[in-house]
């Protein structure tokens, strides 16, 4: 659709941080709008996104292969980081993040199932392999991960009510099944819980579950497991969230919206600012935000078979 300035205006004063205009290559001191991710001849298909806001850099996570590609925040060009198609075990690969020491985590979904391949890996910011990890149980699709305040790493399982936790004890990695909630969460078709962030206070994850349309609650003191009020927002198809003080912003894949909610400090309700839609030739699954912007995956899952251009995109709204 288009959008006047001033329709623009008021459809994104929520987003402050989510939204440049696709021309602003010179209105943000040189940082391009739109990043190129090198894709393979026969498509590529693209889901997680973690970005390391010390070292300027952010990772993207190719599902098709699992190849782990890298840019900076000043470059538009971003570069194969890591090969896939088989190395440390790896031919797909989903969410991604980076915590403090610049160490990267690499979600593997269905990377495990029924092989016996890892369902997760560590590697340092110079590209070591750290860990290469099984998860407990076999039918673990590990799809997001964020870092808590403890320093270790919560993965949540989109085939189960589950989160995981991965972290270093005594010299050596370890995966564990932090939390099970069964007894609490619907276990329904599709694609269960996804994204995940930390709530502002540090006290709990807020979790995605995208096909019911709801956010869940972890407790990281009790584990106890809680809907977050949201006063019945329209939610499904949530994938990727995004937390900016108060403002959660989250990414409906293939709803093509940006719900943005103002999320208490302690994760236990939300309030509906607003719904804008997305790009509708785009289906965006994650984001992170990077030196004050956020930056989009373009994942190309509308495509049979995807081809090029493959991108990062800082204007996410349809135009």
């Amino acid at each position: 659709m288009k959008r006047t300035l001033a329709t623009l205006a008021v459809a994104v004063a929520p987003l402050v941080l989510l939204a440049a205009p696709a021309d602003a290559h010179r209105h943000d001191h040189g940082r391009p709008a739109t990043y190129l991710l090198t894709g393979d001849d026969g498509g590529s298909k693209f889901e997680g996104i973690g970005a390391d806001e010390r070292r300027g850099v952010f990772y993207v996570s190719e599902v098709t292969g699992g190849e782990i590609h890298r840019g900076t925040a000043d470059r538009a060009q971003t570069t194969e980081w890591l090969p896939g198609d088989g190395a440390d075990g790896r031919f797909t690969a989903r969410g991604i993040t980076t915590d403090a020491a610049g160490r990267v985590y690499v979600a593997g979904g269905p990377n495990g199932i029924g092989t016996g391949r890892p369902d997760l890996w560590v590697y340092s910011a110079r590209g070591e392999l750290l860990a290469a990890l099984r998860a407990p149980g076999e039918n673990v699709f590990l799809n997001d991960v964020a870092i808590g305040p403890d320093g270790a790493a919560y993965f949540t399982n989109s085939n189960a009510p589950e989160v995981y936790r991965v972290a270093l004890r005594h010299g050596d990695w370890g995966v564990t099944r932090w939390a099970d909630a069964t007894a609490t969460i619907e276990q329904r078709p599709g694609f269960n819980l996804g994204g995940i962030v930390v709530t502002a206070d540090r006290s709990a994850l807020v979790v995605a579950q995208g096909n019911a349309g709801l956010l869940w609650r972890f407790d990281l003191r009790t584990r106890a497991v809680t809907p977050v009020a949201t006063g019945g927002a329209a939610l499904t198809d949530a994938d990727g969230l995004v937390r900016q003080g108060s403002r959660l912003t989250v990414v409906r894949n293939f709803a093509r919206m940006l719900a943005t909610l103002r999320l208490t400090a302690d994760g236990r309700s939300a309030r509906l600012v607003s719904q804008v839609a997305t790009d509708p030739g785009r289906v965006l699954t994650t984001a992170k935000e990077l030196r004050g912007r956020v930056l989009f995956v373009d994942s190309k899952f509308d495509e049979a078979v995807a081809s090029g251009p493959y991108e990062v995109v800082t204007d996410p709204l349809a135009r």
